[in-house]
């Protein structure tokens, strides 16, 4: 009996430091792919003198989806399961509600709107998050979750002062905002419905998946909105090709990955507040390339949006939704 309470007590602990090893290892993820991300908005600019905003999405993601199939092939290899070909349907739908509308309508609606109003928007992709887990997962809002929201959009109101001066909401941005919102929806049910996905897929496997549903879905709207892009590629200047690379690598590639991986280990809610680091990068960024200055008030938001990610992540979740349960049963 004495030796059965020593060998649970010995497995507990080892339960808990796995647990914890994965949320430091998951907020690590969530760093890389966050500052990946800050990366996006220069990129486009890089490219949008001689590219199409539909063209923007599709080349990268292309090249992306080529990337991941060696390492697709290598996983399945090494003994991955079976799967039903009835979700092709399932990935393709999430393309078109998720994938299409958080990749081409914020790209679309940022030029009819203004940056600094697409930039608000998006602010609300961790709160729509949050009501889809509820929705999609059972998942419920803490009070730890509720203070580190309030500590994340305190910080982001610091960062964000330029932004929110420039701010603009009249008629002519209607169209612009409406999308750039859509586009937020879409991210949202992408991070919440994904991880439900993540119950039976690998993360490369959904990635790689609902990028086929995209191909299938832009690559005729490509052809037939943007066929003068494929015809300019040979007068590509240097700057546009550095654009669609680190737009392939770096924010439909590894992001994307590192992103799904910590999504698979932590709730919806948790990995979504994890947006609110884009702006703590983006100020930085700004200033190295545009040689903007940082003010006090920039770096105490940054500070704060750090210290919500880190404390949302790494405090242990005595409150789980049904997400986590009914993970827990799968991996039985």
């Amino acid at each position: 009996m004495l030796s059965l309470k020593i060998r649970d007590a010995v497995s507990s602990e080892t339960v808990n430091t796995d647990d914890e090893e994965n949320r430091v290892r998951s907020w690590i993820f969530l760093f890389l792919c966050n500052l990946m991300w800050a990366l996006q908005f220069t990129c486009v600019k890089l490219v949008q003198a001689q590219v199409g905003p539909l063209f923007t999405v599709w080349g990268p993601m292309t090249l992306a989806t080529i990337m991941l199939y060696p390492l697709l092939r290598w996983e399945q290899e090494s003994g991955a399961g079976p799967k039903r070909r009835s979700d092709i349907i399932l990935f393709l739908t999430l393309a078109l509600v998720a994938v299409f509308p958080a990749q081409v309508f914020i790209t679309l609606g940022t030029r009819l709107s203004t940056a600094s109003n697409a930039a608000i928007i998006v602010l609300a992709v961790p709160v729509f998050t949050a009501v889809f887990a509820y929705f999609f997962l059972g998942e419920r809002m803490t009070a730890i979750r509720w203070l580190c929201f309030v500590i994340a959009i305190t910080g982001v109101l610091l960062c964000s002062q330029t932004n929110l001066r420039s701010v603009n909401f009249r008629s002519n941005y209607l169209v612009g905002n409406l999308l750039v919102a859509a586009g937020t929806l879409g991210s949202a049910i992408y991070n919440s419905y994904g991880k439900k996905v993540l119950r039976r897929y690998s993360p490369l496997e959904m990635l790689f998946c609902t990028y086929l549903g995209m191909l299938v879905i832009m690559t005729p709207l490509v052809l037939s909105k943007e066929p003068e892009v494929f015809r300019r590629i040979p007068e590509f200047t240097k700057s546009t090709w550095a654009g669609l690379m680190l737009l392939t690598l770096f924010h439909y590639y590894l992001s994307m990955v590192l992103f799904l991986k910590a999504l698979r280990k932590l709730d919806a809610t948790q990995a979504a507040l994890s947006n609110y680091l884009i702006p703590l990068f983006g100020v930085p960024i700004a200033a190295i390339t545009l040689g903007e200055r940082l003010n006090t008030a920039s770096l105490v938001g940054g500070a704060l949006v750090l210290a919500s990610t880190l404390l949302v992540t790494l405090w242990p979740g005595k409150h789980r939704g049904r997400s986590a349960v009914t993970s827990a049963d799968t991996r039985a």
